[in-house]
């Protein structure tokens, strides 16, 4: 499966991701900074110092370098550090460690307490700049911003922590697990390689949160497309949607069902046609994303075709997911097996590992969803599995609330990282509902746990 790691720098917001599935897979946050402090601390002793200054802010990249100092105390260790009430909990833990180790620990709070510390810039001979790493955001202030022009102006190598702090010059760059900047090393740290190539809890970061002042339609408006032949299918769909955070959800079809949170746009007629594509396309160009193929049956190919060509952002699912392809400027599709080999003409195998290349080479564009006991998600480059779900699950209308919450989370993410959300969401919520229900949930059982999953937390790796 490691073929399946991904190479590059990685994002701090990835790499929270990362690290947050590695807490669930039973890798603490002090777990992985007493490694990465150990590593900081060996590439220092790689310049035979006697007298390192460690410069330490009040995040977790504060903490990295406490335990590099903690690892440096048989020589003449100084740490200056951020004195804030608000320190990142792990980082006061290494504050506290620190505070019994034979180290020099001189506190900052603005400029003129870094300046009356200017000796130790002066006179040190190694520097670690663990200030701000990956949590840097905006102009650099006081007291951070002193520390930078003290070692600029220091004759010290420099080693920066992840990322060198804004402005700062740095000789060598030590990031953990994967390079966040061009030119840094990299240290393992011991992050499982299911931390990264499996979904986790830790993914659900990368959702954006409702700001205090939000109004309607800014988290998305989606709209969906299918009915006629089976008409609770794109129900479905639209309460998966709204349940994973869209504003407003349109459900455009023929058939009507009284679900109050849901606006109906009427399709006459007992299935979508051409005839109906003026209406439809109206309705397109104002959805952030749109989700076709629910309960559509066969005979609508010309109409999902016509709104690909007119969306920007879609999901494609069940009746849709035939040849030709549909495709939007960002698509999604989300077939299970048997609609996989009708899309591509390949088999899934059941090892996952093959499972895995067959959905990468198939992905010509888009990103697809291969549903299974473990989902398969690639953008033809990328791979991840997702490994939530239940038996359960197998029943009318799992797929169609998944194609929904795909749509909502892609009214305000990337196809590929919406995509894998989804999964993730989609199964933890059949997990729940199935702790309930049993083999007797339903497709609405599991839409109502989305958002104890999505928004409060909810099932993990299972």
């Amino acid at each position: 499966m490691r073929e399946f790691l991904e190479t590059g720098l990685i994002s701090p917001e990835r790499m929270r991701a990362v690290e947050g599935n590695a807490v669930t897979l039973g890798v603490g946050p002090l777990q992985m900074m007493e490694s990465a402090g150990r590593e900081l601390a060996a590439m220092a002793l790689e310049f035979s110092p006697s007298r390192p200054l460690v410069l330490c802010g009040r995040g977790r990249n504060g903490g990295d370098g406490m335990v590099a100092a903690r690892y440096l105390q048989h020589l003449e260790t100084a740490v200056i550090y951020a004195a804030d009430s608000t320190l990142a909990p792990e980082t006061e833990v290494q504050l506290r460690a620190l505070a019994g180790s034979a180290v020099t620990l001189r506190p900052v709070r603005c400029a003129s307490d870094v300046e009356v510390l200017s000796p130790f810039f002066a006179g040190a001979d190694i520097i670690i700049d663990a200030l701000l790493g990956t949590g840097a955001a905006g102009a650099v202030r006081e007291p951070v911003s002193r520390c930078v022009d003290l070692t600029n102006a220091a004759p010290a190598p420099v080693i920066a922590t992840d990322i060198p702090t804004p402005g700062m010059r740095a000789n060598r760059i030590l990031s953990f697990h994967r390079a966040k900047v061009e030119g840094a090393e990299v240290a393992d740290i011991g992050i499982p390689l299911a931390a990264e190539i499996f979904m986790g809890p830790g993914d659900l970061t990368l959702v954006p949160r409702r700001g205090a002042k939000a109004r309607k339609g800014e988290n998305g408006e989606v709209l969906v497309i299918g009915g006629g032949p089976y008409q609770g299918a794109p129900y479905l769909a639209g309460l998966g949607a709204l349940r994973a955070g869209a504003d407003i959800v349109r459900i455009a079809s023929p058939v009507f069902e009284p679900v109050p949170d849901l606006i109906y746009e009427r399709l006459e007629g007992d299935r979508v046609t051409p005839d109906h594509l003026e209406r439809i396309l109206k309705l397109v160009d104002r959805a952030d994303a749109v989700v076709v193929g629910n309960g559509l049956g066969t005979e609508s190919h010309d109409v999902v075709l016509a709104v690909a060509e007119a969306a920007r952002k879609a999901v494609f699912d069940a009746d849709a997911l035939r040849l030709p392809l549909p495709a939007s400027r960002e698509t999604v599709y989300t077939p299970h097996a048997g609609e996989f080999h009708r899309m591509t003409g390949s088999s899934t195998p059941d090892d996952l590992a093959a499972r895995g290349r067959v959905v990468r080479e198939a992905v010509k564009d888009g990103v697809f969803i291969l549903k299974g006991p473990v989902d398969v998600i690639s953008d033809g480059n990328r791979v991840r599995f997702n490994p939530t779900g239940s038996p359960a699950m197998a029943v009318a209308g799992t797929g169609d609330v998944l194609a929904g919450v795909t749509g909502a989370l892609l009214c305000r993410l990337p196809a590929f990282e919406a995509a894998c959300i989804a999964a993730y969401v989609n199964g933890s919520a059949g997990m729940l509902a199935a702790q309930e229900r049993g083999d007797g949930m339903t497709a609405t059982d599991l839409v109502h746990k989305i958002p104890a999953v999505l928004f409060a937390g909810g099932a993990g790796y299972g």
